[in-house]
């Protein structure tokens, strides 16, 4: 593509990102901690669950300092809902390294963002660029979206490698947090009224369903740990047995309106099975068992009020 053709490109992204625009919270900072946040949030959710769950946890956790020195039941609390809760545990990981290694501030240097845990290319691509003005090539489903509709108008299965050198030439060096976000609110928008053009992305993978998968039994786990402070393997098999037994009495007109939590559970889980699951939430950092064989959130155990 030539430079003609690439001006007029940013031009047109220019002009729909000024119509499109989206006043969101984390867009009136420049603070390097609530923007990686945000970023963090933004991994597989989508922007309206993310607003309020953003203002809470900077409410909760306002700095590096903080976060670093809470507990992790109480960092997993906030995040309830939110789903992915990994992402929880690496967010308080980066706050103990950064306070650790980076006298309590998020690092500059986009090698060094990306050492962070859970921080990947885009992640640390967006610090750069929203935080500190760094051009940086940012790739998400979004920006994603804007180049293949526009540049690939016509093609299938398009790489990511032949979208890249296409950012790097039109981001602008001099305003890369503005022409990111017309690209991401422009982008939007050809989600939300054409087919989604990041589906003929060669990456591309629909999500699987939650209710009845493994992401949800963890998830109803991990909850209910954090409702009781403890319990024994027994008594959390029973839940997700109540659960199951719950779901097959619901009528199925409640119009879906019962939480995840209280919809199917749907393939049959045994006693092994929740104990193989609490293993590998251990194994992951979320839980601790004690010598009398209790499970809890790793960290202590702050109750649920909600």
């Amino acid at each position: 593509m030539n430079a003609e053709n690439l001006a007029s490109f940013c031009q047109l992204v220019r002009q729909k990102g000024a119509l499109l625009y989206r006043d969101l919270p984390w867009r009136n900072t420049r603070d390097p901690y609530a923007i990686l946040v945000s970023e963090v949030m933004l991994q597989q959710t989508q922007v309206k669950r993310v607003i309020d769950y953003w203002d809470r946890w900077m409410l909760a956790f306002p700095s590096v300092e903080v976060l670093a020195s809470a507990s992790l039941s109480d960092v997993l609390a906030h995040w309830q809902g939110l789903g992915y809760n990994r992402r929880a545990i690496a967010l308080k990981s980066c706050a103990e390294i950064c306070v650790k290694d980076y006298f309590c501030q998020i690092p500059v240097n986009y090698d060094e963002l990306l050492k962070l845990p859970g921080v990947g290319p885009a992640t640390a691509a967006g610090v750069c660029a929203f935080a500190y003005g760094m051009a940086q090539n940012y790739l998400e489903t979004n920006v994603r979206s804007v180049f293949i509709h526009h540049l690939f108008a016509d093609a299938p299965q398009v790489s990511d490698k032949e979208i890249m050198p296409l950012i790097e030439a039109t981001c602008d060096s001099d305003d890369p947090r503005g022409w990111y976000y017309a690209l991401l609110d422009y982008g939007s928008y050809l989600k939300s009224t054409h087919p989604n053009p990041s589906r003929r992305s060669k990456h591309h993978s629909r999500q699987s369903n939650f209710e009845g998968s493994t992401r949800q039994k963890r998830a109803l786990l991990l909850r209910e740990l954090l409702q009781r402070g403890k319990a024994l393997a027994p008594d959390l098999h029973v839940v997700l047995v109540s659960a199951q037994t719950q779901s097959a009495c619901a009528s199925p007109s409640d119009g879906g309106q019962n939480t995840p939590f209280e919809r199917v559970v749907s393939a049959q889980i045994s006693l092994a099975d929740v104990e193989d699951l609490l293993a590998t939430l251990a194994a992951e950092g979320f839980l601790a068992q004690d010598s009398e064989g209790f499970w809890s959130v790793a960290g202590g155990s702050t109750l649920l009020t909600d």
